[in-house]
């Protein structure tokens, strides 16, 4: 199943190589942090195939006309995936636009500003483990755009490591910079002024670095069961 994380004993994916922690992120030349692809967020061809399962699970809360934005993109693995009349891949790192498919349209950009977008352009925005790489400030700043750029009654769908779980190697990843569990995250959109319709405490592993990572035919079964081993990451779907 997924990750945020690397290590051995867990399953799948990641999205989200992105931040705002301008200190470390060039957006001249399109590096988000210099060789955080080649440590943390290497290519693995398993991850699309996990992708894949999981936009067929997402897709009860994307419609197929739906316009789509993906927030820290990275290599793309949801935008490339999901169905969705208008998809854009937006990411700090230029990786972002080698890996979008011919259907995605990729922007290389600082996530918490959204201005090249109008006001309620999209109906989905969606991220994979992106706020835990933001200080407050700035993840403040990025849900006040996605909210902005959101049609009355879009959603926010966050896919993010849950503290809660996982303590021990939250902060394996040296980019990591905010903590968030279940409870906090849900509480802090709220605060933001999103109406959260969905948490789901336990809805993914940590990490797709492991032996395990080539059962990808497992995780729709992960998906559907109520026994989640090895949970690492929550997922949260907030309308705006």
């Amino acid at each position: 199943m997924p990750q945020t994380d690397p290590e051995p004993s867990d399953v799948p994916v990641q999205t989200g190589l992105e931040g705002d922690n301008r200190a470390d992120a060039d957006t001249d030349t399109g590096v988000y942090v210099s060789g955080y692809f080649e440590t943390r967020l290497t290519h693995d061809e398993n991850r699309a195939k996990v992708w894949k399962h999981l936009c067929e699970y997402l897709a009860r809360w994307i419609t197929p006309d739906a316009e789509v934005l993906e927030l820290g993109a990275g290599w793309c693995d949801f935008a490339n995936n999901v169905r969705a009349r208008r998809v854009v891949a937006m990411d700090l790192d230029a990786t972002v636009k080698r890996a979008a498919a011919s259907h995605v349209t990729p922007v290389v950009g600082d996530c918490t500003d959204l201005s090249a977008f109008e006001n309620g352009s999209f109906d989905l925005v969606f991220a994979s483990n992106l706020l835990e790489h933001l200080d407050r400030e700035h993840a403040s700043r990025l849900l006040g755009e996605a909210r902005r750029v959101l049609r009355p009654g879009g959603r926010l769908i966050l896919l993010q490591p849950n503290f809660r779980l996982n303590p021990g190697r939250y902060f394996d990843d040296f980019t990591h910079v905010a903590i968030f569990t279940d409870q906090s995250l849900q509480d802090y959109l709220v605060s933001e002024g999103f109406t959260v319709e969905k948490v789901l405490p336990r809805f993914l592993p940590l990490t797709m670095k492991s032996r395990g990572s080539k059962l990808t035919f497992l995780v729709p079964w992960y998906l559907r069961s109520p026994v989640k081993p090895f949970a690492g990451q929550m997922l949260l779907v907030a309308a705006r």
